[in-house]
């Protein structure tokens, strides 16, 4: 099996890489470097069935050969880098989408879409199912994300139907793990990262608002099986564990065993309150349910950036305190909390 991922030197993307090429599967790693890594698959490098192609999937994809399964995962995916980097998250979800479903198409490949649960906005149904359509501010400061992966969904499906393109949607919720950034603005590094440093966890609103946090190895299982089905989605995948940013904040607190107060401060527009998956299609069609708790992808979370991304840690210190979280400017007038009591709650996705 030949496969092409873009966005591979990414978060999810180099797990990704690292899942197919652990079946024995050759794997073309496309990524344009604007917000991965090559840190994330320099230990893939010497891999006789891993290549890396540096290439922005908006213009073109450089890749020759066959290819049977192609993943699009490029994309921007944490508010300060789409935010920071508007246009270009609308062209990859564009006309990079189309880039990727014509590649595909050329190469009579399966074509999976790496989309995300911000096409349900801030929901009014709870939990998402995926014959909810969603409640998006077309013109908010969130739209560039929200917007481009509602239309890479649009455009996906129109493959499917009018060029017979073997398409498969998933709607990825909040993930994390080892190889995120630490100041990328997504809550529970952001948490993480300000407990190493013993600096105030910042928690946007009155913290009761809620996610739902699964663990990348998880995820990456749903992907894989997504890629080797024949269903078209849209599947939802996460883990409908849902907590509160306070809790999460708690989390946080006792496993790194960090003395760090908390701050709050004001809820970004157009910031869900609510956000936890129904997986019963993923059940039902795929086979797949989340296998690893909250607290224990946590525990390994803040052992990976405890022990190897300690440099990391450090410098994410002058981008969570010094001015920009969820691309809203923090407003340095924080009220501090001492205690804590049991609840969860991030503002970020």
């Amino acid at each position: 099996m030949r496969v092409l991922i873009t966005g591979g030197a990414g978060f999810l993307g180099s797990h990704l890489c690292d899942r197919f090429l652990d079946r024995g599967a050759e794997v073309l790693c496309v990524d344009d470097l604007s917000t991965g890594r090559l840190r994330n698959v320099e230990h893939r490098i010497t891999d006789p069935r891993f290549s890396f192609v540096e290439a922005d999937v908006s213009v073109r994809i450089p890749v020759d050969g066959p290819v049977d399964v192609v993943a699009h995962l490029a994309s921007p995916a944490s508010p300060p880098d789409y935010h920071r980097r508007p246009l270009e998250t609308l062209a990859v979800g564009s006309r990079g989408t189309e880039n990727a479903l014509q590649f595909a198409a050329a190469h009579g490949a399966r074509f999976l879409l790496a989309s995300t649960s911000e096409v349900y906005g801030d929901p009014q149904v709870h939990p998402q199912e995926e014959s909810y359509w969603g409640n998006v501010n077309p013109i908010g400061p969130r739209s560039v994300y929200d917007e481009a992966k509602r239309y890479a969904e649009a455009l996906t499906s129109a493959y499917r139907r009018t060029e017979g393109v073997d398409t498969g949607i998933v709607r990825i919720f909040n993930t994390y793990g080892p190889r995120m950034r630490p100041h990328d603005g997504r809550v529970v590094t952001s948490f993480i990262a300000q407990a190493l440093n013993g600096d105030p966890l910042t928690i946007y609103g009155d913290g009761a608002q809620t996610r739902s946090f699964c663990y990348v190895d998880d995820l990456v299982r749903g992907l894989v099986a997504m890629a080797d089905s024949d269903d078209p989605g849209p599947t939802n995948l996460g883990n409908p564990d849902e907590h509160t940013m306070i809790e999460l904040a708690e989390f946080v607190l006792r496993l790194t065993g960090s003395s760090s107060s908390v701050e709050f401060h004001p809820l970004p527009q157009d910031d869900p309150t609510r956000r936890r998956p129904s997986i019963e299609r993923a059940r039902r069609t795929l086979g797949w349910a989340p296998e690893i708790g909250t607290e224990e992808g946590l525990r390994r979370c803040v052992e990976y950036f405890r022990t190897r991304a300690a440099d990391e840690v450090a410098a994410a210190r002058a981008a969570l305190i010094g001015g920009q979280m969820d691309g809203a400017p923090v407003a340095r007038v924080p009220v501090t909390v001492p205690a804590m009591r049991a609840s969860d709650t991030a503002a970020t996705v």
